[in-house]
């Protein structure tokens, strides 16, 4: 939470994106007896897998387990996830259908969610505990394509052939998922994250007209209510888009491994932390590229304002005890002295 604020730490504090999943064996075990959307709507089961990365490999924050794509279930579209990955079988695709989608009651329709999260912050008091959502641009991807798709071009269309009914959608994909968000911040989420995977999709240009208004909106309603509370945002293959990431309003920016870390530091200084941005494939290597790799990340940014993690999801062949090294190693680094800084 202090790396978050840029505050001083005496450590590089570090977690893994997708920590929670298929390369543990104790997972794939709850796996063999329960879908991927039971697991994400039995709190008790969702409480299991979040908590496995925690006592495994010690992790300093823990990630709820949920989906991206529950808000857009919650919203009125069908939703199922099997091994080809996700499927929303009524897509969204004219004025029509995102008039049909309802705003939602996040204590309501999933309350699931909100229940694991009150149930994790008593059973690791102390440590963060993150939760999350899909930003609307690649929430919108998903609920316009049906599903993920090369170049998406179903949302594409229905961008330049009908731009307002494009941006009423993520009007209101911004609103649900602001108060959705808000939900899991009292219901115990010492911070939340946005995943804005699918936003290099878009040039510079389109990006500014299109996805960083929603993504403003979003961290705009969330602060407002909650202003103390931390937002990160992810976004994946964004090299092109560093400057208009900066004007989000996020408190951190996680960064994929195609941006250099130093760079970043360099356009926003102290304005922004920063999250990452270790290649998961490192993870499959010998254990001496993984402690160079953490090294490398450290030394970009002296570990001050910086909390490690992986440039994208923890891959499903990664042997444990890799991701077991990546926590341990990065919690021994030495940081540079820390010189007068500014926290928020």
């Amino acid at each position: 939470m202090r790396a978050c604020r840029f505050l001083p730490v005496e450590r590089v504090p570090v977690w893994m994106m997708r920590q929670a999943g298929r390369y543990l064996p104790e997972y794939r075990a709850i796996r063999e007896k329960h879908s991927f959307l039971e697991v994400c709507r039995t709190p008790e089961l969702a409480v299991e897998v979040s908590l496995q990365p925690y006592r495994l490999l010690h992790v300093d924050a823990v990630i709820v387990f949920s989906d991206i794509l529950i808000p857009a279930m919650a919203m009125g579209m069908g939703l199922q996830i099997g091994d080809g990955g996700p499927d929303l079988g009524n897509p969204i695709r004219d004025a029509a259908s995102v008039a049909r989608l309802h705003n939602f009651d996040p204590e309501q329709e999933t309350r699931f969610l909100c229940d694991a999260l009150r149930i994790l912050s008593r059973s690791v008091a102390g440590v963060p505990v993150l939760g999350f959502a899909g930003a609307p641009w690649t929430l919108a991807c998903y609920m316009v394509e049906g599903k993920s798709k090369d170049g998406f071009p179903a949302v594409k269309q229905l961008l330049y052939h009908e731009p307002a009914v494009f941006r009423s959608l993520l009007d209101k994909i911004a609103d649900n998922t602001a108060r959705y968000l808000g939900a899991q911040i009292a219901a115990g989420a010492s911070a939340v994250q946005l995943f804005d995977t699918w936003a290099g999709e878009l040039s510079l240009d389109d990006y500014r007209a299109i996805a960083l208004p929603a993504t403003q909106q979003v961290i705009r309603q969330v602060k407002s209510a909650h202003p103390e509370t931390p937002m990160i945002l992810y976004s994946k293959a964004t090299s092109h888009l560093l400057d208009a990431l900066g004007e989000t309003g996020a408190d951190v920016l996680s960064l994929d491994w195609r941006v250099p870390l130093g760079e970043a530091r360099r356009r926003f200084g102290h304005r922004m932390a920063l999250q990452g941005n270790v290649d998961p494939c490192v993870l499959l290597g010998p254990p001496a590229g993984i402690e160079t790799a953490l090294r490398d990340a450290v030394a970009a940014t002296e570990g001050h304002g910086h909390i490690l993690n992986l440039g994208h999801g923890i891959l499903p062949d990664t042997p444990v005890e890799h991701a077991r090294h990546f926590i341990e190693t990065a919690q021994k680094l030495q940081l540079a002295p820390v010189t007068a800084r500014t926290g928020r």
